[in-house]
């Protein structure tokens, strides 16, 4: 099992975002997975233009920017690997720029004169299965405390995973990262227990995904579980 988690996160390797992947890691790889983490703030990625150069007879398929950044690169991984997490804080209710960007040019790899209808039934054009059909887990993570606040993130996710015939096996969200000390502190851990049971859980999904492809309901709700009580968060509302 090759796992590969892109994390859109700006922070990069200082971030919780790259926290969170680490404890899938930390678990998958004692299951025998291979890991990466591709930080694509650490990369040169372009913006997709428009331009449709690529779906032209000269440039068919290959993106004008193929060896000007790192994007051909990365899908190159992405190709290789059985498994994608993509890993976003909430920006703005949204995925990062840096993740979105990377996933727009996924149109340089599809031919968009193509028709295809999906398994779910709804029809796109032709897509590079080997890179877009990939299994994925959502990991997203933000401060707030709001249910609401990862919600666009994970309606887009969900509308992906059904246009692209790419299997949805886990969707992992953390809030509370700025209560949480972003996992760098010791204290957060003595101050919400419940967190300590919920980094285990993510341990215990990344064990899931090295041997069965997919993390199990209960798991992640132990991932995903508040570590702030319900009425003393609406007391705070109030």
């Amino acid at each position: 099992m090759k796992i590969v988690a892109l994390n859109g996160s700006q922070r990069g390797d200082k971030g919780y975002t790259h926290f969170l992947i680490e404890r899938l890691f930390q678990g998958a790889r004692a299951a025998g997975a291979e890991c990466e983490e591709i930080s694509l703030a650490r990369h040169k990625l372009n913006r997709c233009l428009a331009c449709r150069e690529c779906q032209g007879e000269i440039h068919y398929l290959n993106c004008l920017y193929t060896d000007k950044d790192d994007v051909s690169a990365i899908f190159q991984k992405m190709r290789a690997a059985d498994l994608i997490i993509y890993a976003t804080p909430v920006y703005v209710f949204g995925m990062s720029s840096l993740l979105k960007m990377l996933l727009e040019r996924f149109y340089g790899t599809g031919d968009s004169s193509l028709l295809r209808v999906a398994d779910s039934g709804l029809m796109f054009h032709h897509i590079d299965p080997a890179l877009c059909s990939k299994p994925f887990v959502l990991l997203v993570c933000c401060d707030n405390l709001e249910p609401e606040t990862p919600g666009n993130v994970i309606s887009y996710f969900r509308t992906f995973a059904r246009f692209m015939d790419a299997p949805q096996v886990g969707t992992l969200m953390r809030n509370a990262g700025l209560l949480s000390g972003y996992g760098q502190t010791s204290e957060s851990l003595r101050r919400f227990p419940k967190l300590a049971e919920a980094y285990a859980a993510f341990v215990q999904a990344g064990r899931e995904l090295a041997t069965t492809g997919h993390v199990r309901s209960a798991t992640q709700r132990r991932a995903n579980q508040d570590i702030v009580l319900v009425p003393l968060f609406g007391w705070l509302k109030r």
